[in-house]
């Protein structure tokens, strides 16, 4: 079965296209600029070979027949028409309470999706819109909506209500739901297949440290806790995000500094968190280098980081009454061993224990890198949420075309 995934964004569409009986990537490609003055790029690779061109993407109906163009181009595309996709699976941001697994999009399923809005502004709408693009040119095929908030949906009241009145959460939905769920499902499982280890029976602290960063703690199987909340600003420090601070700081600074909701916004979201303590930026890979070189702002930045993330561990492996494995994934957590194994140090006495030459020879691959006698080992593991929703897809239409068969055998 031949499905391509699909993630858009206000002004861009990212696409890849897997043959998913054998989980590998045909092709894949970023529309981006769309809607904005001048012309889009869109790059596109498939079998090595690389495109990069100028296109008219004034919306995602045109940006999306620039991505067939190139899928089906004579000389690069990896098919030959559009009929040979076979389903078309959606990255969703926010599911709300309303939707628990990927789900199989229809008019109703839409209009709930819209319903969410609210809830993610950013990025719901930019989803539906590929959504509804897509429908029109994939007529007759089954799409499916995969929702990052759908892991977290298996956590208790106790794990994702705030202590506020209650009637918050009956009225305005506030609650936690956190976020990066598909890459969180997809490490998990990865790693419990490593370790040998059925995943209903599998429970780890995953920790998808990357820009945005979160941590979740999956007891077999499932998610019964996680970092962010109602949205992705809470939890760990991130590279511009300030992570968990004290609720009145944001009263104090609206009273001393004359701030507005505008104002702290864009502090919180945008100029805080490894950005806002370096003061120099939010990419790890500059911060260690000039830290090295003596910069003490970048290495305070580095060990605030390392520190909430060793404090989130701890806290998760109390959760979780201990766990099978600690696991590293995003583009800090597969690449920055320096800070997995300040992340690591002093963690023996929870079972953690760090092989440091294992360690530092772990980038961007799968690896465990603990030592042989670790009780919780720690794995590195590279996400694919595009793989993730690519399975979640397939799984829907499987489930589909069971459902029609029995309906067919009743009759």
């Amino acid at each position: 079965m031949r499905i391509l995934v699909i993630n858009c964004g206000s002004s861009s569409l990212k696409y890849q296209l897997f043959d998913i009986a054998t989980r590998s990537r045909l092709a894949k490609g970023i529309v981006e600029r769309i809607g904005e003055a001048g012309k889009a790029r869109h790059r596109y690779e498939a079998d090595s070979r690389s495109v990069s061109i100028e296109v008219d993407a004034p919306n995602h109906d045109i940006a999306l027949r620039s991505m067939v163009g190139q899928l089906t181009d004579k000389e690069h595309g990896a098919i030959r028409d559009i009929s040979e996709v076979e389903a078309v699976g959606h990255r969703v941001v926010h599911g709300g309470e309303a939707f628990r697994e990927a789900t199989e999009i229809t008019e109703d399923v839409i209009a709930a999706i819209e319903e969410q809005a609210s809830l993610a502004p950013l990025h719901n709408p930019p989803n539906l819109a590929g959504i509804r693009a897509a429908r029109r040119v994939f007529q007759n095929v089954p799409h499916v909506a995969v929702f990052d908030t759908a892991f977290h949906s298996t956590m208790p009241p106790h794990a994702y209500l705030y202590a506020v009145p209650y009637e918050l959460y009956e009225k305005y939905h506030v609650r936690r739901y956190g976020f990066h769920g598909t890459s969180h499902r997809f490490v998990a499982r990865r790693a419990a297949e490593m370790l040998s280890r059925p995943f209903s029976d599998f429970s780890a602290v995953t920790c998808h440290l990357g820009n945005g960063c979160s941590i979740t703690a999956v007891k077999d199987g499932k998610s019964v806790d996680t970092s962010m909340g109602l949205t992705p600003l809470e939890g760990l420090m991130m590279g511009t995000r300030c992570g968990d601070i004290d609720p009145a700081l944001g009263f104090f600074l609206a009273r001393e500094a004359g701030m507005r909701y505008e104002d702290l916004d864009s502090l919180f979201n945008k100029k805080s968190g490894l950005l806002g303590v370096s003061g120099l930026s939010n990419d790890v890979r500059t911060l260690m280098q000039v830290a090295s070189r003596g910069h003490e702002r970048a290495r305070l930045a580095l060990r605030m980081f390392a520190y909430r993330v060793k404090k989130y561990i701890g806290a998760y492996l109390a959760v979780l009454d201990g766990a099978d494995a600690v696991v590293f994934t995003g583009g800090i957590g597969e690449n920055a061993s320096p800070i997995r194994e300040e992340i690591c140090e002093r963690l023996d006495r929870l079972g953690v224990k760090l092989d440091l030459r294992r360690n530092a020879a772990a980038h961007g691959v799968e690896a465990v890198v603990s030592t042989d006698d670790s009780p919780v080992k720690v794995l590195v593991v590279p996400t694919n949420e595009e793989l993730e929703i690519a399975i979640e897809t397939e799984l829907v239409v499987r489930h589909i075309a069971n459902a029609l068969s029995m309906k067919e055998d009743r009759r």
